[in-house]
């Protein structure tokens, strides 16, 4: 089953996800953290070893409460437990610079929020496609 962790206080946008993940027929787990201080205790939650499994993906908006994205991104690199997990940006800036921050600290892919349902159902499958190669990369396949 894809563990999928999708930090994002829009509830529009994660339902949107939701319904573009079960368009690809696969199994899995959505974990929906609504702010940054949710994902701050996920991720030291994840570094003490008190929650498992790991997923395979972080799905992450940059504009969030309490703590911004790009401190959490930071957060999750720095941490040894999940700096090795893909993290996906899914945001409604379009800035360059912004883009530029986040792609240094190694993100997969890096979304502006798409205004399409096709441009969601394609994220679905981008999303599950990392996970079965993360999948791949650790069962040595």
């Amino acid at each position: 089953m894809h563990r999928i962790v999708v930090i994002e206080d829009n509830s529009g946008d994660v339902l949107l996800l939701r319904l573009a993940l079960d368009e690809r027929n696969e199994p899995y787990e959505l974990v929906v953290l609504k702010d940054g201080e949710y994902a701050m205790r996920f991720i030291d939650e994840h570094r003490l070893g008190k929650r498992k499994p790991e997923p395979c993906v972080f799905v992450l908006d940059l504009h969030l409460p309490k703590f911004d994205g790009l401190t959490v991104l930071r957060s999750l690199k720095e941490s040894p437990a999940l700096a090795h997990i893909h993290v996906v940006i899914l945001t409604s800036s379009g800035s360059p610079r912004e883009e530029a921050e986040v792609k240094a600290l190694g993100v997969r892919l890096y979304q502006t929020k798409p205004m399409l349902l096709e441009e969601f159902l394609k994220l679905g499958a981008e999303i599950i496609a990392i996970c079965k190669d993360q999948q791949t990369r650790y069962a040595g396949v």
